[in-house]
Order: C-alpha cells, then structure tokens, then sequence
C-alpha cells in the first residue's frame, strides 16, 4: 500500500519535470524516451524495466550484459545528466505502480548479467535468494555505493550480501532509512555515471 501510494503521488508531483525530461531526451538525440529491459523480478519471473533511455538507440545493449562503465560512448549528452543524479530510474514509479517492483529491495539485475565475467549465479551460490521480494528502485547497496560495473568479484559478493542482509532484516524502518540515505546521497551529487 506504501509503494502504491508514494510511487503515484510521486508521479503526480513530478509529472511536469518527468515531461521536461522526456522532451530532452527527444531534442538529444533519435529514439524512444523510454528504455525497456528485461530483468529478474519476484520469484525468479521476468520483467520489464523502465528507465529513461540515456544511451544512443544503435548502441544500446537491451540485454543489459555489457555493463556501462564510466565515459562509456554509448551514453548521451542528457543521458549523462540524467544517470548521474539517477533520474534515468524514476520511470520505475511505473513498475512500483504496477505492483512489480518496491521503492527499497534488491537492485534487480538484468537477466544474463555478468559479475568480473561470472555468471552472478556461480559467483554466489545464494544469488536467487534475493528474488524471494520485490525488486527496489534503491536499496542498501545502493546506497552503501555498490553501484556501478561488478568488475570485481569481492564487489559483487558485497553486493549480494547487502541484498541478503536486507531480505534478513527487513523492517520499516530500515526502508525509511535506506530511502532517506538514497535521498542524502543524490542531494550531495549522486553517485550514478
């Protein structure tokens, strides 16, 4: 009820700055507004992720198994503004909105995703563990700043085990205080690239 309620009045409020965006992203460059993935959701089932498409449309990986890596070509001017303070994820609201993801949990990842070129599922035994909740918008290792490419394997076992600490210790009040954390964090600069 929380995610409902938050993730569409999210999207009332925003709407107006949510339509300057997608206006942007059109004047940058040819292609849809939106990106689509397929990604790991609740129990193991597929999903598609929305997110504001930042990558030029003739180099986008849909897939998502070649991970962006910092001054990656393929990112757009706007899509550089926009991964960096992570307003690339607020179409997510949509997905919150649908009942498909939650504001806080694990980070869903793309299907196929590689971990320093390791199937995420023989780096960590228990990886599909963490699909027994919904996926978050943001989560604790995201706001811990385990973002970005898991070039390295002890990064993605962290990763993973912040995943797992969250599905073990799940509490309001440690969603609250990821969400405010997450807030902190993109109001000093983000970490996003």
């Amino acid at each position: 009820m929380i995610d409902i309620g938050v993730s569409m009045s999210a999207i009332l409020i925003l709407l107006p700055f949510l339509l300057v965006v997608a206006l942007l992203i059109k004047l940058d460059s040819p292609g849809p507004v939106l990106f689509k993935q397929e990604r790991w959701g609740m129990g193991c089932r597929r999903i598609k992720v929305y997110k504001f498409r930042s990558m030029r449309t003739d180099r986008c990986d849909v897939s998502g198994v070649n991970q962006t890596v910092r001054d990656d070509p393929r990112i757009t001017r706007i899509g550089a503004i926009i991964r960096r303070t992570n307003i690339d994820e607020l179409p997510q609201l949509l997905n919150v909105l649908r009942g498909e993801m939650s504001l806080v949990g694990p980070r869903c990842h793309a299907i196929g995703m590689l971990a320093a070129g390791l199937a995420y599922e023989e780096l960590v035994p228990e990886y599909h563990r963490r699909h027994v909740m919904r996926p978050g918008m943001t989560g604790l290792s995201q706001m811990r700043g385990l973002r970005g490419p898991t070039d390295r394997q002890a990064k993605a076992r962290a990763r993973i085990a912040c995943d797992l600490f969250y599905i073990d210790n799940f509490s309001i009040w440690l969603d609250l205080r990821i969400i405010f954390g997450t807030i902190l964090s993109e109001l000093r600069g983000g970490t996003g690239f």
